[in-house]
């Protein structure tokens, strides 16, 4: 199992698959799984029960989960890179493999 280098909040493109190109905010990662769930993106309907929080029950739109493998982070400048791990003053930080800058 390898590491998952994506943070929550991160800004990511997707790579592969029927939503390729598109871009989104991460907004859960599911690390056992390898997959984590983006912003707007592999909307899928699902049929409620009634409960407390939704008292009209139906059909609902949400966000399903999408292997980590398809998606690639996004620098603030709109390019796609990789993550690496570096010490800057005894504190581990992110950067961006592409432009050598923090994330």
């Amino acid at each position: 199992m390898n590491k998952i280098k994506i943070k929550t909040g991160d800004n990511v493109k997707i790579t592969a698959g029927n939503h390729k190109g598109s871009e989104g905010k991460v907004l859960k990662i599911v690390s056992d799984k390898s997959r984590l769930i983006v912003e707007g993106i592999n909307m899928v309907k699902k049929h409620m029960k009634p409960s407390a929080q939704n008292p009209q029950g139906g059909i609902i739109e949400k966000e399903a989960s999408i292997h980590i493998s398809n998606v690639s982070l996004v620098t603030a400048s709109g390019e796609l890179t990789k993550v690496g791990y570096r010490m800057e003053e005894n504190s581990k930080v992110r950067f961006s493999k592409k432009s050598n800058e923090v994330i």
